[in-house]
């Protein structure tokens, strides 16, 4: 007679997987000086107690996409980047190859982008018209920002923020940014993310926790 062999119990215990936080860090967190001040008074200095408070908290995972990782490199000397950045900055690319997005994103960053084309096309009208009129030294500055916000502001408008963005949504992970793009963008995909200047408070909150 045939005895059946014991069915395997499985743990109903989370395992470490699951209690684990996994923030992908933008590049603003130690380059935005309304930031990056709560850490430290330049970029160099914010990164290095940032990576301090990091390795002392528990349950959580940081990440970065080597591209941001690069332009971070724009901002802090890689001389004065401390080593134990490999380790707790863990640097990972999106696997851009194997992920799909919903389509419906491909409709909506193609309608953004043609409505950002016409308004930016409206504001060089107004500006050409009023220097016409009443012309000031300062009239470029305004035109460039005006048509910086018109056609920037609130969009990923770099493969920096595209990776950052599919990152998160690969590890289902956080999002720490200030900019207003990617989070618009990260909130369509339904990624979870927090601004860049609750950053510290949050570590702190796991070391307490830890």
């Amino acid at each position: 007679m045939n005895r059946k062999s014991p069915s395997k119990k499985t743990d109903p215990r989370p395992t470490r997987e699951e209690f684990l936080q996994r923030f992908i860090l933008d590049t603003s967190v130690f380059t935005n000086p309304e930031v990056y001040s709560a850490f430290g008074k330049n970029p160099t200095e914010s990164l290095k107690k940032f990576l301090d408070m990091a390795g002392k908290a528990r349950g959580a995972e940081f990440f970065m996409p080597p591209s941001i990782y690069k332009e971070l490199t724009h901002f802090i000397e890689p001389s004065a980047i401390p080593a134990k950045l490999q380790i707790i900055i863990q640097r990972k690319a999106p696997k851009k190859y194997e992920m799909t997005v919903p389509a419906f994103l491909l409709y909506e960053l193609i309608d953004d982008v043609r409505k950002r084309v016409d308004k930016g096309l409206r504001v060089a009208e107004e500006m050409v018209e009023k220097v016409r009129k009443d012309p000031h030294p300062e009239d470029m500055t305004r035109l460039r920002r005006k048509y910086r916000e018109a056609l920037r502001e609130g969009i990923i408008d770099s493969k920096e923020d595209v990776e950052l963005v599919l990152l998160g949504l690969e590890l289902n992970g956080v999002i720490v940014t200030a900019d207003k793009g990617i989070m618009t963008w990260a909130e369509k995909l339904g990624i979870r993310w927090i601004e860049a200047e609750r950053l510290k408070n949050t570590v702190e909150a796991l070391i307490n926790k830890g």
